[in-house]
């Protein structure tokens, strides 16, 4: 994310007191800054960097900070400023794969309001909702959702149902999308191209469905991730494409690269079971077993198709942990 002063959202964009049923300036008051220093030899700093920056929300009166988990994976320091300037560091809680949030804990008091959680099962298609970044009215949009729907991540990641919404901006990773009435209904993810029914392709952002918290929070908070079979991960970046579902990247060391998948390959089956789209892809593989299980892959080379097992992995076995505090 960019420096606090160097973008502004124009005011003729940002959200209205007068336009909200809710008091506005508190709830942008529970969004804070967040900075993570990220380990050189970490297995995510060549893909994410060494040095993240994003957005925050507070969601306990002890200061515990709901935020996107890749902002904060392998973090060894993180940092959180409130809107008052108030600055305290915080420890990594923990992540979680499946549903993509993080939760850190602040080391010291930021003086920052939790945000009530809301329901994204209440968010609808054309609602007005107010985006929000760290730094009041002048890093908040005022939008409206564009779609609810499938999102599979090139990355191994899959949500049944995330929100869509417009206008786009680049900085709302770990931003809070605030509903009508007030409460959190989303955490920001990315800056995607939305592809509308009929319509051409639209750019806006994707948020994380606040519904998928409450299953995992306890688990977080005393674990740092969910007590369940890890997925099984092969390390392979597929990108859905007018060719089919082509390999274009590889972490290094990861089970595909070490079982000879190559970039370009197209996968065409997994486990004999021909392949419609990513999504189903993933699904597929998942469904073979956890973390560990072989995963057969029919793929097509050069023209011809050849047979790959992979044995797959953990993906949190590659990753530092947080660090003790």
């Amino acid at each position: 994310m960019s420096e606090i002063d160097d973008w502004v959202i124009p005011p003729p964009a940002q959200p209205k007191a007068d336009d909200v049923g809710f008091d506005l300036e508190r709830a942008l008051s529970s969004v804070v800054l967040l900075r993570a220093q990220i380990p050189d030899d970490a297995f995510t700093a060549s893909i994410l960097g060494t040095e993240r920056a994003g957005n925050g929300v507070v969601i306990g009166g002890d200061g515990l900070v709901l935020t996107i988990g890749y902002l904060i994976t392998e973090a060894e320091t993180v940092w959180l400023v409130a809107n008052d300037g108030t600055t305290v560091q915080a420890h990594v809680v923990g992540y979680d794969q499946t549903s993509g949030l993080g939760l850190v804990q602040a080391l010291g008091r930021l003086g920052a309001p939790a945000m009530e959680l809301g329901s994204s099962g209440d968010t609808r298609i054309g609602d007005h909702i107010v985006v929000a970044g760290h730094g009041g009215r002048r890093h908040s949009l005022s939008g409206r959702v564009l779609s609810k729907r499938e999102f599979a991540g090139y990355w191994e990641y899959v949500l049944d149902e995330a929100i869509f919404t417009v206008p786009p901006h680049p900085n709302w990773g770990g931003a809070a999308l605030i509903g009508a009435d007030g409460s959190l209904r989303g955490i920001g993810s990315l800056l995607v191209q939305e592809v509308h029914e009929g319509g051409p392709p639209r750019d806006g952002n994707m948020f994380v469905p606040i519904d998928l918290l409450e299953p995992i929070l306890d688990d977080m908070l005393k674990f740092g991730k969910v007590d369940r079979p890890p997925r099984p991960w092969l390390g392979m970046f597929t990108m859905d494409t007018d060719a089919g579902l082509v390999v274009t990247g590889l972490a290094r060391s990861a089970p595909a690269h070490k079982a000879d998948v190559e970039v370009g390959d197209v996968v065409v089956r997994v486990a004999d079971t021909p392949v419609a789209d990513l999504a189903d892809m993933f699904r597929k593989i998942w469904s073979l077993g956890p973390a560990g299980t072989v995963i057969p892959l029919t793929l097509s080379r050069d023209g011809r198709e050849l047979r790959i097992d992979v044995p797959s992995a953990d993906r949190n076995a590659f990753l530092k942990s947080p660090g003790l505090h």
